[in-house]
């Protein structure tokens, strides 16, 4: 396994992290996505643990609190010390008929950090994380709540999930100029299929050194190596019943054309591809991966060990490039000519 720091602090994570949204009784949406019981998280846990993974994420919605709850029993139930991993959970979804019962609002968070405590069995989460993005709460007031949660030890760090460009931006101005905890990662759909992120998102997480934890990094399966042009439908897969995220699907068809060989030539998988992909970047801080069964995991975690030459890099990155936009395009005219002046652009970007 391999490890990174989550954005600037000095907290160490594995590059893959284990998403727990399959377990759960899987009801409602969830039924779509896996309905792992204890015994057999336990199993997937205790895999990715040996295998160097570190950090867990989960989130209270998920099967309305069940994947907490399973996550939690299952370090008791494997007897890992709780200094030995990373624990992330998020909230903002509605856990309830209440009008308080959902948001990013004080109410909400100490709500919701008193249940993610008591559903994992744990003092404090690692990594608290709002989970979307609220558009009645003011930035400070979710702001200065996590800060309370951290300067109470409830909380180690804190991310956001789902968020704007601006709107992280404009978190982080907040958390400068009144002193107060700032975001450690964004938590964020980014996939070889859907590279939207790299607009005005990838930018500013370089700049200001913030972790990007990617979820759904086979685009809901269709990635996976059961999804072709031909075979757009396939009997039993997640994508077919829920097709999510969205993602321009002539383009993923072209894309798994050329993931195709390049998985031939390693002799693996094309999910192993499109996770190695992704790992090649360097904003990316750690790939959450899920799963059902065994051997789907074992799969995953050797994404870790599979290194795609210069070339596979370059027909997967030219296969999938976005397609241009404005001011990208404008601003790649413009600064051309400063692009060239190394010395003076290292400087100025340190």
């Amino acid at each position: 396994m391999e490890y990174k720091t989550l954005g600037n602090t000095g907290l160490l994570v594995s590059r893959l992290c284990l998403g727990t949204m399959t377990m759960g009784s899987g009801t409602g949406v969830y039924a779509h996505i896996g309905s792992v019981g204890q015994a057999d998280a336990d199993q997937l846990i205790r895999k990715s643990f040996d295998a160097g993974i570190n950090f867990f994420d989960t989130a209270d919605v998920y099967s309305g609190g069940e994947s907490e709850r399973i996550l939690g029993q299952a370090f008791k139930n494997l007897k890992i010390p709780r200094k030995d991993f990373v624990l992330a959970t998020k909230v903002y979804s509605r856990m309830g008929p209440g009008r308080n019962d959902v948001g990013a609002s004080r109410k909400h968070i100490m709500d919701g950090i008193e249940g993610s405590l008591k559903n994992l069995q744990t003092d404090y989460i690692d990594l608290y994380q709002i989970h979307a993005n609220d558009v009645l709460t003011p930035t400070d007031e979710t702001l200065r709540s996590l800060d309370d949660l951290v300067t109470q030890g409830k909380v180690r760090y804190i991310g956001c999930s789902n968020w704007q460009a601006w709107k992280l931006a404009k978190a982080l101005g907040i958390s400068s100029s009144k002193n107060l905890v700032r975001f450690d990662s964004l938590q964020a759909y980014y996939s070889i299929a859907g590279r939207d992120l790299e607009r005005e998102i990838v930018p500013l997480l370089e700049e200001e050194k913030i972790g990007l934890m990617v979820w759904s990094p086979l685009a809901g399966g269709l990635l996976s190596g059961k999804f072709s042009r031909e075979n757009k439908s396939p009997e039993g897969s997640r994508r077919s019943g829920f097709d999510f995220p969205i993602v321009d699907k002539e383009r993923a068809w072209n894309i798994l054309d050329v993931i195709a060989p390049i998985a031939k030539e390693h002799n693996c998988s094309a999910a192993r591809v499109a996770l190695a992909w992704l790992l090649s970047k360097p904003v990316v801080t750690s790939v959450v991966i899920g799963a059902k069964r065994p051997e789907q995991l074992t799969d995953n975690l050797a994404a870790i060990a599979l290194r795609l030459s210069p070339e596979d890099i370059r027909r997967l990155d030219e296969v999938s490039t976005l397609p241009p936009e404005y001011p990208g395009w404008m601003l790649a005219t413009q600064g051309a000519d400063r692009l060239g002046q190394v010395d003076l652009w290292e400087g100025h970007s340190a």
